[in-house]
């Protein structure tokens, strides 16, 4: 995925907004909420983006109108580890749980934009914390690059993180922008990109690792 290509919402409809709402199911029906769930799941591993294209066809016919981006990334907050479980380790070593939380707290972090963009002073305390949390990201990505093995696998995960270094001085520059231009849809949809590279290390790690 690349910037000027589709947005990196359509990674996160599945784990973001259509798995909380079949967890709110289980309540109800937890048979036809797991068939709905594991059905899903594996329609989407087959064609990526069908589950983004079933939500805009729905609001498409009922002619309604959401800035998903801008949703999306709210609901990024609150979605549980259970709903996002491709984008968490399983490894039970420090470095592999430090990068679980890293990337959640980055998360979090980002998806509170919705809700702080229009006010300055706290949105700015926001971007600083974004900041450390990216660091903080990076350095547990180090650690885990240790238990990579061989150097096809510590290739990748180094690709990874230079991406994502990539898309960090990207959200910083859109942040630039927005404080002369005001565009805060160019600032969600660069958090979601940051979302999406933050969850294609945490992909990497598993697939060389578990």
């Amino acid at each position: 995925m690349t910037m000027g290509d589709e947005t990196p919402v359509t990674s996160l409809i599945l784990p973001v907004l259509i798995r909380p709402i079949l967890s709110q199911l289980e309540k109800q029906d937890i048979s036809a909420s797991q068939t709905l769930r594991s059905a899903l799941t594996k329609a989407e591993a087959s064609y990526p983006g069908l589950t983004h294209d079933l939500v805009i066809g729905i609001l498409h016919k009922g002619d309604l109108t959401v800035n998903l981006n801008e949703s999306i990334l709210r609901l990024q907050g609150a979605a549980s580890e259970t709903d996002v479980v491709e984008y968490r380790l399983n490894r039970s070593e420090d470095a592999f749980q430090e990068l679980n939380r890293k990337s959640a707290a980055l998360k979090r972090i980002l998806s509170r934009i919705p809700d702080e963009i229009n006010d300055r002073k706290t949105f700015l305390e926001t971007i600083k914390e974004i900041a450390s949390a990216i660091k903080r990201l990076l350095d547990a990505v180090n650690e885990v690059n240790g238990f990579i093995p061989g150097s096809t696998g510590k290739q990748a995960l180094e690709q990874r993180k230079r991406e994502f270094v990539k898309y960090s001085k990207r959200f910083s520059n859109t942040l630039k922008e927005y404080f002369k231009q005001g565009l805060a849809d160019a600032v969600f949809i660069s958090a979601l990109y940051l979302i999406h590279q933050t969850n294609m290390i945490i992909a990497t790690v598993k697939q060389k690792c578990e």
